[in-house]
């Protein structure tokens, strides 16, 4: 059975930190490049970040340049995403979605082909 298990949200204040992690189990990680996609309320899903399967190759959303990192480390299956400098508008519920090839800017669940239940991010004072 395929999962991909996302954790590490939480309440955060404007302008601090949070990881978040994403746990695969059941498909050969290693062959899949894994990105981030976003949902705020009320809005549709939102890309965020991608990284090839083997690390090499990553874009990122305008809206989270230069404050969030995406990495990966395909000896544990696990995905993550550094975020600082958090604003109120990246409150969201993030998502770790794996696409078996590289590609920048899909925001729809059929364009992935595994996708994980989200993690709940929370960014207010």
């Amino acid at each position: 059975e395929v999962q991909l298990v996302e954790s590490g949200g939480g309440l955060v204040q404007p302008g601090g930190s949070l990881r978040l992690s994403c746990a695969a189990s059941g498909f050969t990680f290693s062959n899949y490049a894994m990105n981030w996609v976003r949902q705020a309320p009320g809005k549709g899903l939102e890309w965020v970040s991608v990284i090839s399967s083997g690390g090499g190759l990553i874009r990122y959303a305008d809206s989270v340049k230069g404050r969030f990192t995406i990495s990966r480390d395909n000896a544990k299956n696990t995905l993550d995403l550094q975020m600082n400098s958090l604003k109120p508008e990246d409150t969201a519920v993030y998502y770790c979605a794996a696409r078996s090839y590289y590609s920048v800017g899909y925001d729809s669940r059929k364009d992935y082909d595994y996708w994980g239940q989200g993690t709940q991010v929370t960014v207010s004072s």
